[in-house]
């Protein structure tokens, strides 16, 4: 269940489809994605408060035209150890002012292209100095996993995407998939490479803070294609 809190015009939170409504009546004309990180306001334009509130979260949206940004805040509850249809989950989505500028380090599609070409080289070359292809059947299963989502030829934007924004998206979801393994943990915590020390732990990770941070800004730059497409159509 998904509910927008702090709407201009709302004294409660209120449901998803009233609250695109009402910011297309703010002066809405399209959304925009953030994937920030400390260190990173990926997609973020100000003011601090909302950048402060959308870093704590890794994510948030921008809605082009409105001077409002949407932070998330997940609820979970339910039976302790519960899991899928047993747990109830909500998303609060709080509506904050923001800063109409361009947002943070955000590439163009091609600029992600190339950039993503380049990482996907380097993560496959850092997965096998790493060894970890060879390091337990719970790599194994990460290994297979990713393998079936490259293959797959599942639509991963709504209709009406560049093409190329397809592609690059794609690229960056397998470069993501790549830093998993390299990383050690198959989304479970549980660490499938071989047993490293903590320096060559650390190593691990600076190495690979290059290429999450390529794959972060291709994701951003595709998502915000179809607005950025919008904005050029009107010069």
């Amino acid at each position: 269940m998904h509910r927008v809190a702090g709407l201009p015009g709302e004294g409660a939170p209120v449901g998803l489809t009233l609250a695109l409504g009402r910011l297309r009546t703010l002066g809405a004309t399209g959304l925009r994605v953030a994937l920030p990180v400390p260190g990173h306001p990926l997609g973020l334009s100000g003011p601090p408060e909302f950048n402060a509130r959308a870093l704590e979260a890794g994510e948030a949206v921008l809605a082009q035209g409105a001077g409002l940004g949407l932070v998330p805040e997940v609820f979970e509850a339910g039976p302790e150890g519960a899991a899928g249809p047993d747990v109830h989950v909500e998303v609060v989505w709080h509506c904050l002012p923001t800063r109409e500028a361009p947002p943070a380090d955000v590439p163009s599609l091609g600029e992600a292209e190339r950039e993503l070409a380049e990482a996907l080289r380097e993560a496959t070359e850092l997965l096998s100095r790493l060894d970890v292809a060879g390091s337990g059947p719970v790599a194994d299963a990460a290994l297979a996993a990713y393998r079936a989502r490259a293959e797959a030829g599942r639509q991963v934007l709504a209709p009406g995407y560049p093409p190329r924004a397809v592609r690059v998206l794609e690229l960056a979801q397998r470069v993501g998939a790549l830093i998993d393994i390299a990383q050690g943990t198959g989304g479970d915590g549980r660490e499938h490479g071989a047993a490293v020390s903590s320096s060559e732990i650390a190593a691990r990770a600076e190495a690979l803070r290059p290429v999450e941070r390529t794959a972060r800004r291709a994701q951003v730059a595709a998502y915000n294609s179809a607005v950025e497409e919008q904005e050029r159509r009107r010069g």
